[in-house]
């Protein structure tokens, strides 16, 4: 049986990640893929975009799919339809991937078993950036920027 990924568990995945391969990111700087991409490019992560519309996204060479990569990366961070991410996993699979990452909004349960039974670890719905900022100390558990760094307690209005 399928289960969500714990937020320990998603903790470990980023803790132990060195490479991120952004499957469907976009050069268009309004798509959230970009934005994604714009916060983990600065982060300790290595990013490999993959898409085959792009040479190269934020400066950094685009590769036509995952089976072109340099690497087999830690983990793939899918931005693509839901009627798309079967092949992505099935790709992420051939290659030894350790984790799919279905972005925000995306969840396919039967692609998501289908890593599982063959070893990978699988986040559902869950956005790489958020909780990347939210375990490094950025965002508040609502998912935002408070503002706030202290660990003074604030006071009722």
């Amino acid at each position: 049986m399928l289960t969500e990924a714990t937020a320990q568990e998603r903790l470990a995945i980023i803790a132990d990640a060195r490479t991120v391969a952004l499957v469907g990111v976009s050069g268009n700087e309004l798509r959230s893929s970009n934005f994604v991409a714009r916060y983990l490019s600065r982060t300790n992560l290595t990013l490999y975009p993959v898409n085959p519309n792009y040479d190269e996204v934020l400066g950094m060479k685009c590769y036509p799919s995952l089976s072109d990569l340099p690497v087999v990366p830690d983990v793939v961070d899918i931005f693509r339809r839901p009627s798309e991410i079967p092949t992505v996993v099935d790709e992420a699979i051939a290659i030894g991937a350790k984790v799919v990452w279905f972005q925000l909004g995306l969840r396919h349960d039967e692609a998501a078993q289908d890593a599982v039974d063959a070893g990978l670890q699988v986040v559902q719905d869950r956005c790489l950036k958020i909780e990347h900022a939210r375990f490094a100390g950025g965002l508040h558990l609502a998912g935002f920027n408070t503002g706030v760094i202290t660990s003074k307690r604030r006071r009722a209005l």
